[in-house]
């Protein structure tokens, strides 16, 4: 058998394994997909052409995981419910969840605290409890389909929009890399007693970044496991100020259960509104469908692939739940400590600490704190002693490391899935990191007291981009051709909407507020935005489009112009990869080296 049959054998193959769990493949006639039938005519030697050439794009797409390694999940004996499995499934939700706890959330969190006190906790809770949700469609996404969400998208939408959704996914990557780097630098100031400056506290961000990459060597599960200590740095030393401070559980536990603020001003709406901006990212998605990833199933049995994603819920919930833990407890630390509090109070409790503390950080005012990451540190070590001081810097700089890293994964992902662009990690790390670091020294050598109130900025930024995430999440999901069986129903579809609605809505708010209160009201910022938001709205009308589409309206594919770039192509979107795809998943077995970083 020559080369070329071979090639077509081994797409019929996987075009088979997928069909046996998602036998989906059907034209607009109802026709099977099959390599001789498609809508129902035998296309002969065009559609070989066609499935070798799929081949060959399917191995340049090889399935990547955050390294190149799966975890094994034999298959289950019965369906109950395993510890043991379960153990097998944690890795990649942990991972998920370092984004729901990097500098720019914890800022958000203290934030919340200084200005309204407990009572903005429900808000910080429930939007988790959305984040959940999502980051659940995006993970069902990956476990079902062997594809991750920016993969999906290489296949589902033209050129254009697709490129659009990649600028916007490395917008949000480099917006949340510029928070890292502000957290990272801020906790190497104080750990060296402002010997190293902000600014070169940044410049330091470039290289340590790439020392943490060579844990790649050590396995996929030491990686993990390094991840984990990470988080449990996090929560040590911010459970450690928690207990410290002491804030009322009474408290705590009104600001969790009342879904109210009473007395609160347009600042702290604005925080709230914050908060979800903060904790909803959305280059997340596209991080949590590629790495449930690594974990190798039988994708044949539909059994294995319920089960599998019964886990990867359980996994994602648990660790959300620790980060939810961890932000309300930075959250009651300062809503106890710093809510009310003037700049003068602070000021008189600092004279006596042996701390060199920067002149202007407290003025001696009637004004209330405005509270960041550095402030923060500075009143901790005030109050309660400079230990309480330097755990928070050791939290603050294992947030910004451990979210650095995953950042640099989704970078990767997004651009391998979108662009067919296949990187060394360095090289990515380089180039994202760099585009980061640009804006920051130049705040941090100009502006360092400034430097965190970037926060809102790109917190704003952030927020632009996160329908640019949910509305592709929810057209993959929703469509039969993409999940089979495993499609959202009618109540997720409706329950998923709503809350994407009201979240894309209120990010949109918050970003219109902080225009209107950041830039002057002049002709030419009006035009600006105007014109900004007429394309903004057009693509995003175009992805709500899509969406329609795949559940059932159909009509708006016979639109002039635009209609058929919003048809769902089942020849290029669905060619199937699993990880234990040994053609499309060993290195070794092209001949290529192993090395994740080569």
């Amino acid at each position: 058998m020559d080369e070329s049959k071979s090639s077509v054998n081994l797409v019929k193959e996987d075009l088979i394994h997928y069909g046996a769990v998602n036998p989906v493949y059907e034209g607009e006639n109802s026709s099977k997909f099959n390599v001789k039938n498609r809508s129902g005519q035998n296309n002969g030697a065009d559609e070989l052409d066609r499935i070798d050439s799929s081949y060959e794009r399917s191995e340049k797409q090889k399935l990547e995981t955050y390294f190149n390694e799966c975890i094994e999940i034999p298959s289950a004996e019965n369906y109950n419910f395993s510890w043991r499995r379960l153990w097998q499934f944690t890795g990649p939700g942990f991972l998920m969840s370092i984004a729901y706890l990097d500098p720019g959330n914890i800022e958000s969190d203290l934030q919340a605290g200084t200005i309204a006190q407990y009572h903005l906790l429900w808000v910080l809770m429930w939007s988790t409890f959305l984040g959940l949700l999502m980051q659940r469609l995006a993970a069902r996404l990956g476990t079902v389909t062997g594809l991750h969400l920016a993969e999906l998208c290489y296949r589902r939408y033209p050129k254009l929009p697709r490129i659009l959704l990649w600028i916007m996914v490395e917008i949000a990557i480099i917006g949340s890399d510029m928070q890292e780097v502000i957290g990272t630098a801020i906790a190497i100031n104080i750990l060296t007693q402002g010997h190293v400056t902000v600014f070169y506290g940044v410049l330091i961000t470039i290289c340590d970044t790439f020392t943490f990459l060579f844990l790649d060597k050590y396995g996929l599960r030491k990686l993990e496991a390094f991840f984990g200590l990470l988080i449990t740095v996090m929560a040590t030393t911010f459970g450690y100020e928690f207990f410290r401070v002491k804030p009322s559980p009474i408290s705590v536990g009104s600001g969790l259960l009342i879904p109210w603020c009473s007395h609160c001003q347009y600042g702290a709406l604005m925080q709230a509104v914050g908060i979800i901006g903060a904790i909803i990212m959305p280059h997340n998605l596209y991080l949590h469908s590629a790495l449930v990833k690594s974990r190798k199933i039988d994708r044949s049995n539909a059994a294995e692939v319920k089960d599998a994603n019964r886990y990867v819920f359980i996994e994602a919930f648990i660790a959300l739940g620790v980060s939810l833990l961890i932000n309300i407890s930075v959250t009651s630390v300062f809503a106890h400590g710093l809510y009310g509090v003037t700049n003068a109070e602070v000021n008189a409790k600092c004279s006596n600490i042996n701390y060199p503390i920067p002149n202007g950080t407290f003025p001696n005012n009637d004004e209330l704190v405005d509270a960041d990451l550095f402030k923060a540190g500075i009143y901790l070590g005030c109050y309660f002693g400079l230990p309480a001081l330097y755990i928070w810097a050791v939290g603050i700089f294992a947030a910004g490391q451990s979210s650095t890293m995953t950042g640099t994964y989704s970078g990767q992902f997004a651009m391998e899935g979108f662009l067919d662009l296949h990187w060394a990690r360095w090289k990515r790390v380089l180039l994202t990191r760099t585009i980061a670091i640009c804006p920051t020294l130049f705040i941090a050598y100009y502006r360092q007291q400034d430097l965190t109130g970037m926060n809102d900025l790109l917190n704003a930024l952030m927020s632009l981009q996160l329908p640019f995430a949910l509305l592709p999440t929810l057209t993959f999901t929703s469509s039969k051709k993409v999940m089979g069986q495993f499609k959202n129903d009618f109540t997720n579809i409706v329950v998923a909407s709503s809350l994407s609605v009201v979240v894309i809505s209120i990010n949109i708010y918050f970003v219109g507020s902080f225009v209107k209160d950041n830039f002057p009201v002049t002709w030419w910022v009006i035009l600006l935005a105007l014109t900004f938001v007429i394309f903004y709205l057009i693509f995003v009308v175009y992805l709500v489009g899509c969406f329609l589409v795949v559940i059932g309206c159909n009509w708006l594919t016979v639109l002039p112009i635009v209609g058929k770039y919003m048809r769902e192509e089942h020849s290029i979107e669905h060619e199937h990869l699993s990880c234990d795809d040994s053609r499309a998943n060993s290195p070794t077995s092209r001949g290529q080296s192993p090395n994740p970083l080569a």
